[in-house]
């Protein structure tokens, strides 16, 4: 992404939350207990590699399921959370399971996954009738706006019948198991599953658990969650996302800061100018220093005014100094505090520690550093990848040769997950950045081919190789286009004369 150019369109709205329902599965393990959970194949588009419990969104025939015990919408949710439940783990908890055999499911769950039976007439036809009582509310969770998919999700606790086997069988989940909450939140702590909020906050419940009743009424209950939305999200420990509204380019609405470290912390990207996103930074930093962290500076991976539109407020306000490279200090109007270098590393004292390493990434702009955690490999990444839209290179502050060499760098680290300046973050970090290589490579050709022996110009070759991308983009398009002009052209491949490009 980048700064927003004149004559974009407004940004989307935020997207309206869908109702969803959520099933925490559990059963009993000598004094604790082992939760069900699953991890999403890495292409869907809501929380795509994340770890999650069963569940999904309500369907209209969702509504036309009896459940004993409740009416309206709050039995077309149950319904969900059951119908879910039986397709992603083949656990099915109603009235009159525990006289089906193995096979008897199985049959029953391809049916329903094939669509060949509905989930009413499926469980009228087994003789099997759902029950309020089976499933426990255990709190509601809203998506936040800055996402571009949101659910209003119900979850609910149930344990495990005696004669349930809960099994993958492959398709939109790549893994699901039973695991012990202290295992699962170690693996949250290594940056090895990627958790949402309630997610995160299921386990640290689960953790301590005690009575199903003493479990409920904290579930009900999360912190930090006004209005059933979460404001402190932590997909990996030491690494909190907050998302402010800019001046970008769409389809992006807001600029993710984030705040890394368990002691000492690191803000990333102020970029909102605005006072309301000001506030909400500095509510999320009152709850870290009201857990005993401070802020110990303000880096900026680049200059752009989506990643710096907060940074005067954050150094004159909170008294936070700003570090960043030098081409990014040299296009500031606040004055930096410390210059970064490739190479060298932020180490930030806590419960763990943790070593960031800058690597100086050039390409988007001169100034662009990347951060990489060296026990995760995690990567703040700024503007080289986009979990949402794409990157504009943008000469002469951008260079294609550059922007490509530098996301082979970052691929070949290897680095883990990603955490874009634009999106939600990316699991797959070597295979969104082979992606982006992929991608560009792709569109140099679709350029070359554009070009033809009597020569075109910069807005003809836009129009020819960006057919696929709509008109009110080309502007955009165009200056992507200049920069790997420009590539070609340092290699030999293409010339320039009055304005028109040749191929040689």
């Amino acid at each position: 992404m980048s700064e927003a150019l004149p004559g974009m369109p407004p940004p989307p709205p935020p997207a309206a939350p869908r109702p969803a329902a959520v099933v925490v599965l559990y059963r009993r393990v000598g004094a604790g207990v082992e939760v069900f959970w699953v991890k999403r194949e890495k292409a869907l588009r809501f929380a795509g590699g994340f770890y999650a419990f069963p569940g999904g969104k309500v369907d209209k025939a969702d509504a036309q399921v009896p459940v004993r015990g409740a009416a309206g919408q709050q039995a077309a949710v149950l319904a969900a959370a059951a119908r879910e439940l039986f397709e992603e783990t083949g656990v099915l908890v109603a009235e009159g399971a525990e006289r089906l055999g193995p096979e008897r499911l199985r049959e029953l769950r391809r049916a329903l996954l094939a669509d060949e039976r509905k989930w009413s007439e499926l469980l009228t036809e087994a003789g099997l009738a759902l029950r309020a009582e089976d499933f426990h509310p255990a709190g509601r969770w809203i998506t936040p706006p800055f996402m571009p998919v949101r659910f209003d999700t119900w979850f609910f606790l149930v344990e495990a019948p005696p004669h349930a086997v809960a099994e993958l069988w492959p398709g939109e989940l790549t893994e699901a198991t039973w695991v012990k909450p202290p295992e699962a939140l170690e693996r949250w702590r290594q940056g090895t599953a990627l958790l949402h909020s309630p997610g995160l906050y299921v386990l640290q419940v689960m953790e301590r658990f005690d009575t199903p009743e003493a479990v409920l009424a904290r579930l009900e209950a999360p912190p930090h969650c006004p209005d059933h939305v979460a404001t402190l999200v932590e997909f990996q420990q030491g690494v909190r996302i907050i998302p402010m509204a800019t001046p970008t380019l769409p389809p992006a609405t807001h600029t993710n800061g984030y705040v890394l470290g368990n002691g000492e912390l690191l803000l990333v990207d102020p970029g909102a100018e605005d006072a309301r996103e000001f506030e909400k930074l500095k509510e999320l930093l009152a709850i870290l220093e009201g857990a005993g962290m401070r802020p110990v500076a303000a880096v900026l991976t680049h200059h752009h005014w989506d990643h710096i539109g907060g940074a005067r407020r954050v150094k004159e306000q909170l008294g936070i100094p700003l570090w960043c490279h030098a081409r990014t200090a040299d296009r500031l109007n606040v004055p930096a505090d410390r210059l970064l270098e490739e190479g060298e590393v932020l180490e930030l004292a806590g419960t763990p520690p943790q070593r960031w390493r800058v690597l100086h990434t050039p390409g988007h702009a001169r100034g662009h550093i990347c951060l990489v955690d060296e026990r995760t490999r995690a990567a703040v990444a700024g503007d080289m990848v986009a979990g949402v839209g794409t990157i504009v290179i943008d000469p002469p502050e951008g260079n294609m040769r550059d922007y490509l060499t530098q996301l082979a760098r970052l691929r070949d680290w290897p680095v883990t997950t990603l955490y874009p300046a634009h999106g939600g973050a990316i699991p797959d970090g070597p295979g969104k950045l082979q992606e982006y290589i992929d991608h560009r490579a792709a569109r140099e050709a679709r350029i070359l081919d554009a070009l033809p022996r009597t020569g075109a110009t910069l807005a003809q070759v836009v129009e020819r190789a960006y057919s696929d991308t709509p008109p009110f983009l080309h502007p955009v398009a165009e200056r992507s286009a200049l920069a790997t002009l420009e590539k070609l052209t340092e290699e030999g491949r293409v010339r320039v004369d009055q304005g028109s490009y040749f191929p040689r």
